[in-house]
C-alpha cells in the first residue's frame, strides 16, 4: 500500500532524480512502500529538506535523507549513520575542489535500511568496506574508491547500479532484481565474472573501461537483456561465444578493437534490429545472423579492419536497411537500403544473391584492393536501380614516391573505366550522385555522359585530375575543390559567359576552390541580355574559385569597413519590370582554420540565394552567383523601399572575410560591352584578369 502521507510526498524522491522508470521498476517488483514524488517546484523541494532537517537538527545521522556534502561526509566519516537513514544524495559539479570524503571499513555499518545512495561528483579514500545494507536498491556511485564489494553483500534488491571511474576490479553478487547495469570508465576493472544470478537485467552497458578483457559467457544467457553495449573496451578479447538473448534489442560492441570473433546465435532473436561492430576485429560473422536475427535493421561494420566476409545467409535479412552507416551508398539484398563497408581493407569475399532488391538506392566501396570485381558483380548483379555511388578504390600516390608511380596511371585509370561501364552502370538511367573523390585519374572517362539522371559528381581532393572534358548531361552539382593539378575545364567557361549555349545547361553550382593550375574564362563578360530571356529562366547557378577581384563589368561594387559583412544600396529608378537577372560577386579572404564556410545573400532581409563551402589554403577566391527571373521575381514585385539594399552574411559559425562585394543588375536589351568570346580569361593561379577590348 503506498503511503499518501503528506511528509513522504514531500520528504524523500523531492530534490532527488525523479527517474519514472526506477519507480516503475520498484513497483514490478512489488515494494509497498514507494512515496510518491510531488511536483512542488522549488519551493517543495526547500520545504522537503526543511522537514527532513528539523527530524534531527544537531545529528545527521538521525535523520532519514542525506543530501548536503557535509552531512554525508560526517556521518561517513564519524561512523555516525543509524537505522534511520533510507537515502543518501550528494552531487557536486565535476572537477570542482570538494572536500575528500574519506572511508573507513565502518562507515556503513550502523545504516541497516539504506536503500538508495547516489553521489555524483564527491571525492573518496578508503579501498573497502566491511558492508552494504541488502536494502539497497539503487547504487549509482561515480569516483567509487571500492576495489571490491564488500563479500557479505547479496545485493538481492538492488535494481539500479551504476559505477562511474573508481577503482572497482571485479563484480559478484546476487542481483536477482537487477534490471539496470552500468559501468562507465573503470580503468581497473578487467573482467565480467558470473552474473547467472541477475536474470531480470533489462540493461547493460561497459562504456570506456579499456582494461576489460573477458565477459563472462553467463552474459549470453539472460534471457531479459534489452540492450548490451560495449564500447572502447579496447583490451577486450573474450565474448560471450553463444547468444540466447531472446529479448536482445540493441547489440553494440563499438572500438573493441582486439574482439575478433561473434558468437554464434542459438535462438531466434526476434526484437534484435541494431548491431554495431564498429572498429572490432571481427573477421567474419556466423550464418546464424541471417537465420535467426529476422528484424535486423542496422548492421555496422565500418573499420572492422579484419573483416573478410560476409555469410550468404544475410540475403535472409528482409527488414536490413543499412549496412555499416545509414549516410551511405546502398544495397543489393532483398530490402536494404543503405550498403557500406568503408575500411574494411582485407574484405575479398561477398555474398553471392540471386534475387536483387526493388529498394537498392545506394553502394559504397572504400580502398578495396583485395575485393575482386567478379565478386561485386556476382553479389550486387543489375544495379539500375541505385541512385548514389561512392567509390574509393585507388591506392592514393604519395607525394614522397618517384616519377614513375605516373606508370600507374594507365591502370588505375581502366579500373575506373571497369566500375562506369563492365558494373552494369551503363544500363543504368536512375544514378542521381557518383563520389568519385581521392581517385587518382588524371581525366574524366568519355562514359561519365551515359548517366543522364546524375545530378551530383563528387571530386573532392582528386589531386591528379588534369582535365574535365566530359560531363553528365544533366548534372546540376559538381564539387572539384582541391584537385591541385587541374589545368583544362573548357565547358565551365562556356557556362559562366551566357552568350551560346553548352553542355551544363542544368548546372547550379561548381566548387573549384583550391584549384591553382586552372586557367579558365569565369565571369568575364556581361552575361548576354537576350540569350538570358530566351534560354535561361527558373534557376541561379553558382561558382566558386580562386581569384581576388570583381570582374570590371558589375556596375555596384563596395569594399566593407566590416570584414563579417558587407551591404551595398541601389537607388531607383530601378526599372524592375525590366530586370531579368542579377549578379553576385564576392572576394572572399582565405580561412586558416580550413573549416566549413558559406555565404548568403538577402535582398531586403530576404534570402535570395545560399552556398556552403571549404574555403582551402591561402589565397583569397571569387565567389559567383547569377540569379534569374523565376528566382528573383518574387522579391521585386513588392519593393519596401525606393532603393534595393543587397546584404552578404556568413551562413555558418566560422565567419568568411569579405574584402569586397559587388552587384550587376541585367535589364532587357541591354547592350553589352563589347568583348570578344575567347579573348578573356581569368588566370586562377594568381587571380588577375587578362581582357582584350575592341
Amino acid at each position: 500500500m503506498i503511503n499518501y502521507s503528506y511528509l513522504n510526498i514531500a520528504k524523500y524522491l523531492v530534490g532527488l532524480e525523479s527517474r519514472v522508470q526506477d519507480i516503475d521498476l520498484l513497483l514490478c517488483i512489488g515494494m509497498n512502500d514507494i512515496r510518491m514524488v510531488g511536483i512542488f517546484g522549488v519551493g517543495g523541494i526547500d520545504m522537503g529538506k526543511e522537514i527532513v532537517r528539523k527530524e534531527s537538527r544537531k545529528e545527521p545521522g538521525a535523520r532519514s535523507r542525506l543530501w548536503f556534502h557535509e552531512d554525508v561526509r560526517y556521518v561517513l566519516e564519524e561512523n555516525a549513520g543509524t537505522n534511520n537513514v533510507e537515502g543518501i544524495k550528494v552531487v557536486l559539479p565535476e572537477g570542482d575542489d570538494h572536500d575528500m570524503i574519506r572511508l573507513s571499513p565502518k562507515s556503513f555499518a550502523k545504516m541497516k535500511r539504506l536503500r538508495f545512495f547516489i553521489s555524483r561528483g564527491a571525492r573518496f579514500s578508503g579501498r573497502s568496506i566491511d558492508y552494504l545494507s541488502n536494502e539497497l536498491r539503487v547504487l549509482d556511485w561515480s569516483n567509487c574508491p571500492l576495489q571490491s564489494l564488500p563479500s557479505n553483500f547479496r545485493g538481492e534488491k538492488l535494481i539500479d547500479f551504476q559505477l562511474y571511474g573508481g577503482c572497482i576490479k571485479d563484480i559478484s553478487g546476487q542481483f536477482k532484481n537487477l534490471t539496470i547495469m552500468k559501468f562507465s570508465e573503470c580503468k581497473f576493472l578487467t573482467k565480467i565474472s558470473n552474473i547467472s544470478s541477475c536474470s531480470n537485467l533489462k540493461e547493460l552497458d561497459i562504456l570506456g573501461c579499456k582494461n576489460l578483457v573477458e565477459v563472462h559467457d553467463s552474459v549470453g544467457f539472460l534471457d531479459k537483456l534489452v540492450r548490451l553495449r560495449l564500447y572502447q573496451c579496447s583490451n577486450l578479447k573474450s565474448f560471450p561465444r553463444r547468444l540466447t538473448l531472446r529479448s536482445l534489442e540493441v547489440l553494440t560492441l563499438h572500438n573493441c578493437s582486439k574482439l575478433q570473433n561473434f558468437p554464434e546465435i542459438k535462438c531466434k532473436m526476434e526484437y534484435l534490429c541494431f548491431i554495431s561492430l564498429w572498429g572490432t576485429a571481427i573477421k567474419e560473422l556466423p550464418s546464424s545472423i541471417g537465420y535467426l536475427t529476422p528484424a535486423l535493421k542496422e548492421l555496422l561494420l565500418d573499420q572492422c579492419t579484419k573483416f573478410m566476409c560476409l555469410p550468404s545467409s544475410i540475403h535472409q535479412l528482409q527488414n536490413l536497411k543499412v549496412l555499416c552507416r545509414s549516410d551511405c551508398i546502398k544495397g543489393c539484398f532483398t530490402g536494404i537500403e543503405h550498403f557500406s563497408i568503408e575500411g574494411c581493407k582485407d574484405l575479398m569475399r561477398l555474398p553471392i544473391s540471386n534475387s536483387h532488391s526493388q529498394h537498392r538506392k545506394s553502394l559504397s566501396f572504400h580502398n578495396y584492393t583485395n575485393l575482386l570485381k567478379e565478386e561485386i558483380k556476382l553479389s550486387f548483379g543489375d544495379v539500375t536501380r541505385f541512385k548514389h555511388f561512392h567509390i574509393t578504390i585507388f591506392r592514393p600516390i604519395k607525394r614522397s614516391e618517384p616519377e614513375s608511380s605516373a606508370e600507374l596511371l594507365p591502370q588505375l585509370r581502366s579500373s575506373l573505366y571497369w566500375y562506369l561501364e563492365e558494373f552494369s552502370f551503363y544500363c543504368s538511367s536512375t544514378l542521381q550522385e557518383l563520389d568519385l573523390s581521392g581517385i587518382v585519374i588524371v581525366s574524366i572517362p568519355s562514359c561519365i555522359e551515359i548517366f543522364v539522371e546524375l545530378r551530383i559528381l563528387k571530386l573532392w581532393h582528386c589531386e591528379k585530375l588534369q582535365e574535365i572534358l566530359h560531363l553528365p548531361p544533366n548534372i546540376q552539382e559538381l564539387y572539384a575543390s582541391e584537385c591541385i593539378s587541374l589545368e583544362r575545364f573548357p565547358e565551365v567557361s562556356k557556362k559562366f559567359q551566357f552568350y551560346t549555349s553548352c553542355g551544363l545547361g542544368e548546372l547550379r553550382w561548381i566548387d573549384l576552390s583550391g584549384c591553382h593550375k586552372l586557367l579558365a574564362n569565369i565571369g568575364s563578360q556581361v552575361p548576354n541580355a537576350l540569350f538570358v530571356e530566351e534560354h535561361i529562366q527558373d534557376h541561379s547557378c553558382g561558382i566558386i574559385f580562386l581569384g581576388n577581384k570583381i570582374p570590371d563589368w558589375f556596375s555596384h561594387t563596395k569594399e566593407p569597413s566590416n570584414r563579417d559583412s558587407c551591404e551595398l544600396d541601389i537607388s531607383g529608378p530601378l526599372y524592375l519590370d525590366e530586370i531579368i537577372g542579377i549578379v553576385f560577386c564576392a572576394v572572399l579572404g582565405s580561412n586558416p582554420d580550413d573549416s566549413p564556410s558559406g555565404i548568403r545573400v538577402f535582398i531586403d532581409n530576404n534570402m535570395l540565394v545560399e552556398a556552403n563551402f571549404e574555403l582551402l589554403g591561402d589565397g583569397d577566391h571569387v565567389y559567383l552567383n547569377y540569379s534569374f527571373p523565376k528566382c528573383i521575381k518574387q522579391w521585386l514585385q513588392y519593393p519596401t523601399r525606393a532603393n534595393l539594399r543587397f546584404i552578404f552574411h556568413s551562413n555558418e559559425e566560422v565567419a568568411v572575410m569579405f574584402k569586397s562585394c559587388g552587384v550587376h543588375i541585367i535589364y532587357k536589351h541591354e547592350e553589352n560591352e563589347s568583348l570578344t568570346v575567347g579573348e578573356c580569361s581569368v588566370d586562377l593561379s594568381n587571380g588577375i584578369q587578362l581582357c582584350k577590348r575592341r
